[in-house]
């Protein structure tokens, strides 16, 4: 087998065609779909049973469950999937993958997806010259489907042929006879196989070449499939080393429910690859476990016959070739039947277990410990697929997320200002304040460069609207945290000076710090809720920063008066109307965020 410096640059094409394609066709699907698509997933795994068929169909249609599960572990990345969710689709993607092979069982492998798509790509073009936006966006969906088989075609085209040189495997031969060690041995090359050419497909097909040579029986044929169920999972999984927790959960979790199969299947061996054997002999399909025999004696008896029936050597109208034809039908079909049998019954088992798998994944992998304490974006970063629509999804939970730890600073601010003084504790509780601001400066920097970057893809009207919003809303969010972290910084300049601030300062500083922190807590509820903010929720925001207002008119008012009677000195004024004046601004950025909500997010105001 010779392999030029060319066929590896047409290999790398090959790839960058079916990437490219994946690229088109996600945005494509997604400025049709727009945020339907968030609703469109939510129905689809609203239960296991809708969620597992969502996997099924996917992986028959894409013929891919490494493609499919991808894509959920992205889902999942993205927050718009739950753990459990992904669980049953991931279940579903399992029992698609045998699709394929039912293809290659039914049609051989003269089915070239690739015929379907140069047609495709004619009924595609003039989509895009429509009028209408979504129309054209469903015909870049259609052309980056057709791009993305024709990849995967020149991608099996361009890599080095182990089909056609099934005589790398050859020496398997002497492995053949070792009862269930031989089992195990072949269970193993499955799945290193498959992690090697990243197609399950692909491994049946070689299976089958070697089942026709007689080189495996149909027993062993059926350990490499088991095999490559395993070998699938190992693309979910370096895909989710750049994602998040939830996503490596996610992937870690496909792995769990293949290589866990395994441990049922196994005891009982024998008698299951049996059961197929029978099956397959019942619907018709000849007995699987006779090409082997045949074979193996046809070599013994007539090895000159043997060797011209395997460099093609010998008449289409053979009796030896139509026989074996017959023969590797039979095969196809078993190996089918065993791979479809196997998944079918491992579902109806693991798919109550969702709970479980859930409980065990999240116990490998945990979450970090003080994840608020050390910088880190939760659901934006190292997007795993790229598509705009849904990083707008992203980088609304990432707002949340920022949020909720800019609400940390409000609750530190008042922590400290009940800390003693020139105590190590006060120092402390400071430091970490301005440790917060700084997190809070480098999440609106990552949040808006991330924004920046999805702004530049493709993006419907809507969406354009939706990022415009999320830019203004990142820096009002920023803007709390540095109104949070001047408060501290007018608590040590008062210590500096020696400074104290009596029973009623505080008091009232109290009373604002509990209004602004009530109009924190209804920000955060609508950034949770975004799209879906209603009206009496934004009257109350609006109620709420009038009730701020009011109090630092009133209090601003008394501190004359106070200073006047001797109730404290002029420098504590000073003090505490700064103190008071950060913790109005609070309440100002946070009603910009309610006036961004109200007009460019919500449903009802966007359509």
């Amino acid at each position: 087998m010779s392999y030029s410096i060319l066929d590896l640059l047409c290999l790398l094409g090959a790839v960058g065609l079916f990437l490219y394609g994946m690229k088109v066709m996600s945005e494509g699907l997604q400025k049709a779909a727009g945020d339907r698509l968030r609703n469109i997933l939510g129905a689809m795994t609203r239960n296991r049973l809708t969620g597992t068929m969502t996997g099924f169909l996917i992986t028959a249609l894409i013929q891919s469950s490494s493609a499919s599960t991808v894509m959920v572990v992205s889902f999942v990345n993205a927050g718009l999937m739950t753990l459990t969710q992904s669980m049953a689709v991931i279940m579903g993607a399992n029992v698609g993958t045998t699709f394929t092979a039912w293809v290659i069982a039914l049609f051989g492998f003269k089915v070239n997806m690739s015929s379907f798509m140069l047609p495709l790509i004619g009924i595609a073009v003039p989509l895009l010259f429509a009028s209408s936006s979504r129309n054209k966006s469903i015909g870049e969906f259609f052309i980056g489907f057709a791009f993305l088989f024709m990849g995967l075609d020149l991608i099996s085209k361009y890599v080095p042929d182990l089909q056609s040189n099934p005589e790398m495997f050859a020496f398997l031969q002497q492995y053949t006879d070792m009862g269930f060690g031989s089992v195990l041995i072949f269970l193993t090359v499955g799945m290193l196989l498959t992690m090697i050419i990243q197609s399950s497909a692909a491994t049946f097909a070689i299976t089958l070449i070697m089942c026709s040579k007689g080189w495996i029986s149909f027993d062993l044929a059926c350990a490499i499939v088991l095999g490559a169920n395993i070998g699938t999972t190992i693309t979910p999984l370096l895909a989710s080393m750049s994602g998040n927790a939830a996503a490596k959960r996610t992937a870690m979790g496909h792995m769990l429910f293949n290589v866990l199969g395994i441990f049922w299947v196994l005891p009982m061996f024998v008698p299951f690859v049996e059961l197929n054997a029978w099956l397959t002999e019942a619907i018709g399909q000849g007995n699987p476990e006779a090409l082997y025999g045949y074979v193996a004696e046809l070599e013994k008896t007539q090895p000159a016959l043997y060797s011209h029936l395997f460099d093609n050597s010998l008449p289409s109208g053979h009796e030896v070739m139509a026989r074996i034809g017959a023969m590797q039908v039979s095969v196809s079909f078993g190996m089918s039947l065993f791979h479809t049998v196997y998944n079918i019954i491992n579902l109806s088992i693991m798919i109550w277990m969702t709970g479980v798998y859930v409980k065990i994944v999240e116990k490998i992998i945990p979450a970090k410990k003080n994840e608020e304490e050390e910088f880190s974006l939760k659901y934006i970063g190292a997007s795993l697929v790229s598509a705009s629509e849904l990083n707008i999804a992203q980088v609304e939970k990432e707002v949340g997320v920022f949020a909720q730890r800019v609400d940390r600073m409000v609750g530190m601010a008042h922590e400290l200002l009940h800390t003693k003084p020139n105590t190590k504790e006060f120092n402390q509780l400071y430091s970490r304040l301005e440790k917060y601001e700084d997190i809070s400066d480098r999440m609106e920097r990552e949040i808006a460069d991330f924004l920046n970057r999805t702004s530049q893809g493709r993006l419907s009207n809507d969406g354009k609207r939706r990022v415009a919003a999320l830019f203004n809303i990142n820096s009002e969010v920023e803007s709390i945290g540095d109104a949070c972290n001047n408060f501290g910084r007018v608590l040590t300049r008062k210590q500096q000076v020696n400074v104290e601030f009596n029973d009623t300062i505080r008091d009232n500083i109290d009373a604002m710090f509990v209004l602004v922190s009530e109009a924190m807590n209804g920000m955060i509820d609508m950034i949770a809720n975004i799209e879906n903010v209603k009206d009496d929720v934004i009257m109350a925001a609006y109620n709420k920063e009038r009730e701020i207002n009011n109090m630092r008119n009133q209090l601003r008012s008394e501190n004359v008066q106070n200073i006047n009677s001797g109730l404290y000195d002029y420098q504590a004024g000073i003090f505490y109307m700064d103190a008071v004046s950060d913790l109005e601004k609070v309440g100002d950025y946070v009603i910009n965020v309610v006036d961004t909500i109200r007009d460019s997010m919500t449903k009802k105001h966007r359509h």
